[in-house]
């Protein structure tokens, strides 16, 4: 039997420091943690808003991501700002972070399929989203996040054999 690898890339600071880096980068403007755990889920999901595909498979119970990523979303951002390619700001409204110059050209090193998609989401929520302020944002998500829980309330476990 062979061991599973002791560093799973999926999930971790880097997968959501490269998203982030795109989101941030596309957007071109300044995100808080909480607009970046926002795009990051539309750029995810976009399929649940009307956008292109989902750059990831449905799963149940997905709204429920909004609840746990914050933390592994704030890793990746500090990763990519401890590699100089995001920087950190800080006024009297809180912390927000900006593309470094450096951003764009290693993003355009990524060419695997899914670093295209992933730069396409991206571009697709900025513009899509980039315009609506912090009230509502979180208000568009506050009414989709019942539906999104509705759609698989409804589904009947399976039988399982006792």
């Amino acid at each position: 039997m062979t061991e599973a690898p002791a560093y799973a890339p999926f999930n971790s600071a880097l997968e959501t420091g490269v998203r982030a880096l795109n989101i941030i980068a596309e957007a071109g403007q300044l995100f808080d943690l909480q607009r970046l755990v926002f795009f990051d889920y539309l750029v995810v999901h976009s399929g649940d808003v009307g956008g292109p595909a989902s750059l990831h498979p449905s799963t149940p119970m997905r709204n429920g991501e909004l609840l746990v990523r914050r933390g592994i979303i704030e890793r990746g951002v500090l990763l990519m700002v401890s590699r100089g390619l995001v920087e950190r700001t800080f006024s009297e409204d809180g912390i927000a972070y900006a593309a470094a110059d450096e951003a764009t050209p290693f993003l355009d090193c990524l060419t695997s399929k899914y670093a295209r998609a992933l730069r396409q989401r991206a571009e697709w929520a900025a513009v899509a989203f980039g315009d609506l302020d912090e009230d509502e944002l979180k208000s568009f998500f506050d009414a989709n996040f019942e539906r999104w829980s509705r759609e698989f309330q409804s589904t009947a476990p399976p039988d399982l054999p006792l």
